[in-house]
Parts: structure tokens; C-alpha cells; sequence
């Protein structure tokens, strides 16, 4: 048996299969549970999720459109979710969003208040107004695991990175609020903080050409961060080897985090 067989859960935020998300699914399936997904609306989107899904080694995947910026499409997913499977056991948010205009060097002070407000928005409210969608699942389950990605920009400046990192910084913390609140029905709120990974993502994020290589050479494992990495980390989150492990945000960085120069 795998540490995930008989655990089930929903996965939000695969683009393709360099994703975060991917990753996590990949490791998620590899351990014995199940996964199912959304996709951003339209025919495209729903084309390039379901692509990277099937190549997980699933066929006619459960994957619905959200739009996670709409109450009405999440309370959608939800609901459809419940009326297919009773229990929820992990929900992973990999989901953010920032207008790419303002993700360049020297432009964070002249960030305009709806770019600032639709990152928080999309960022940091939805994995609230997700975790509250997921509760009564997960308490009917005896419990669950609710886990989001961050980056360490929400904790120091990344030049470029910007209102993102006030976003992250924002998510960070309302995980752990989460936590504390939804302990009572043992359910555990994390955050991992991943290290710098090429996506689509991370590439709308200007000065991160050299990034990963600047990232192996500080990293005092000598590499960058790997998907699978992530990945397995987010078993660990989602089984019972973490049991006692809440409103945390581990760092999957290969040790660039806890460099000072």
C-alpha cells in the first residue's frame, strides 16, 4: 500500500506538465491516491490541462473549468465535486496571478491599486474561499490536508517579483489563520515555499533569466529545485506522516533560503 491509497482529493492550478501542480499530481498518483482537477475556462486551456493530465497515465480525467476570480464557479466545482465523490482528503492550491505589466525591475512603486487588489484577489482570497468550500468534505472525511505554493519573495525582495510577493505574503498568512480555525475539524493548512522552477508563471517575472543559475550556484545542495521535489514533499503534507504538522510553511529550495549573501 502507498502512503496516499484510498485518499482522494482535487487539485487546482495545472497549466501543463512543467507545473507545480503537475508535479504534485505526479507524486500524489505515484503513492496510491487519486486526483482530480480544474483547468482555466475556454477550449485551449481545457486542451493544455488535459494534455498534461493524461499524461499522468489518466484517461477521461474529472476536470471542470474554474474561473477561481468568480464565487459562482468555485461554488460550482464544489458542488459538482460532491455530487461525484463524497469524501475529500488534500486539496492543493497552485493558482496565482498578477498582471505581468507590473512584474518588472523597478516598477513595484508604480503598481496601480487594481493590479495590487486582483493579486491578492486571485493569489492569496482564493485558497480561503477554496478552504471553505472543502470543509464540510473534509470533516466528513475525519479530517484533511489543504496545502498552497508559495516563493520566497513573500518573505525577502526579489527585484521583479513585486506585487507578487506581497500576494504570496498574503497567502502565507492567511494559511495560517486557516489553520488555526480549521484544527478543530483536523484539517491541516500549508504552505510550501518552492523553489525557483521555470513555468509559464515564473516566466512572466522579469529578471529571472539567470535565475535558476544563480539559484544552483547560492543552493548549498549545488542545484536547483526539481518538480519532484516539490512533489514529494506535498505527499508528505497530504498523508498521515504529517499528522501534527499545521499553518507551516516548509521551504523546498535545496537550502537558498537560509543563505544571508
Amino acid at each position: 500500500m502507498g502512503l496516499m491509497t484510498g485518499k482522494i482529493g482535487l487539485i487546482v492550478g495545472i497549466a501543463n506538465d512543467r507545473s507545480y501542480a503537475w508535479h504534485i499530481a505526479k507524486s500524489i498518483i505515484e503513492h496510491g491516491g487519486t486526483c482530480v482537477f480544474t483547468h482555466l475556462p475556454g477550449e485551449k486551456n481545457e486542451r493544455r490541462t488535459r494534455k498534461a493530465v493524461e499524461a499522468l497515465g489518466l484517461t477521461n480525467p474529472w476536470l471542470r473549468p474554474l474561473d477561481a476570480g468568480k464565487d459562482e464557479d468555485i461554488d460550482a466545482v464544489f458542488a459538482q465535486y460532491a455530487e461525484s465523490y463524497d469524501k475529500m482528503h488534500f486539496l492543493v492550491h497552485s493558482i496565482a496571478f498578477a498582471d505581468r505589466d507590473w512584474l518588472q525591475v523597478g516598477k513595484f512603486c508604480d503598481t496601480p491599486r487594481q493590479a495590487y487588489l486582483s493579486a491578492i484577489d486571485i493569489s492569496a482570497y482564493t485558497l480561503l474561499a477554496m478552504g471553505r468550500r472543502a470543509k464540510p468534505l473534509m470533516a466528513k472525511s475525519g479530517g484533511g490536508s489543504i496545502m498552497c505554493m508559495s516563493y520566497y519573495g513573500a518573505e525577502k525582495v526579489v527585484p521583479g517579483y513585486n506585487v507578487m510577493g506581497v500576494a504570496k505574503a498574503a497567502l502565507e498568512c492567511t494559511a495560517r489563520y486557516m489553520a488555526l480555525e480549521m484544527g478543530a475539524d483536523n484539517i491541516r493548512v500549508n504552505s510550501i515555499s518552492g523553489g525557483y522552477l521555470r513555468t509559464l508563471a515564473s516566466s512572466a517575472v522579469g529578471g529571472t533569466d539567470s535565475m535558476e543559475a544563480r539559484s544552483a550556484e547560492r543552493s548549498p545542495l549545488r542545484r536547483s529545485v526539481d518538480g519532484a521535489d516539490v512533489g514529494n514533499t506535498a505527499v508528505y503534507l497530504a498523508s498521515d506522516l504529517s499528522a501534527g504538522v499545521t499553518g507551516e510553511t516548509i521551504y523546498v529550495d535545496c537550502g537558498v533560503s537560509t543563505i544571508g549573501v
